[in-house]
């Protein structure tokens, strides 16, 4: 079990400096946005390049940030019916929503994406927009992402696991104190 929450903190520092870094592009969507305004309203210069610079940096913190909310336990659940349960009984509640929805829905999309990335990136898609970005690395998003979340997925069960094994204190817990 040693092994595996070694494995568990290495993905969880990963993760950690992942998050640290993309909530820096949250500043620069916000520069580039004001810049873009700054530049069409006051000299009515306009590029749909910087416009999809704005979406591709939103889309890259959305997709990226993931892993590192479900670290954090900021992710979504049903907290009113969660919360009123025992500790070990949300460990077991946790460990099976992320082998029977979590789990599978990122190897889908993760399969799906990579398809859908290699795609763009063999016909070297543009956007049809007038002087728009490449497409591809923004679509590399997608399965970066859900990688980055399954991982995170599975350092989070093998912290429930060593939890219900007592090898282990309460994942939530730690999340608590963290804040």
């Amino acid at each position: 079990m040693s092994f595996l929450l070694g494995i568990s903190r290495l993905i969880d520092a990963v993760n950690e400096k992942i998050g640290a870094w993309v909530s820096w592009l949250s500043l620069v969507a916000v520069i580039v946005s004001s810049l873009n305004a700054i530049m069409r309203y006051s000299f009515d210069l306009s590029s749909n390049a910087w416009l999809e610079l704005q979406w591709y940096l939103f889309a890259a913190v959305f997709m990226l940030a993931g892993a590192y909310s479900l670290r954090h336990n900021e992710h979504v659940r049903i907290d009113i019916i969660f919360n009123k349960l025992s500790p070990k009984k949300q460990a077991i509640v946790d460990t099976f929503g992320m082998l029977l929805f979590l789990t599978p829905m990122c190897l889908i999309v993760i399969y799906d994406g990579w398809g859908f990335f290699a795609e763009s990136w063999r016909i070297q898609e543009m956007s049809s927009n007038p002087g728009g970005l490449i497409r591809w690395p923004v679509k590399l998003l997608i399965p970066v992402g859900f990688t980055l979340l399954f991982l995170q997925g599975i350092s989070q069960l093998i912290k429930q696991l060593a939890f219900l094994a007592d090898r282990a204190e309460n994942p939530l817990e730690y999340h608590e104190k963290v804040r």
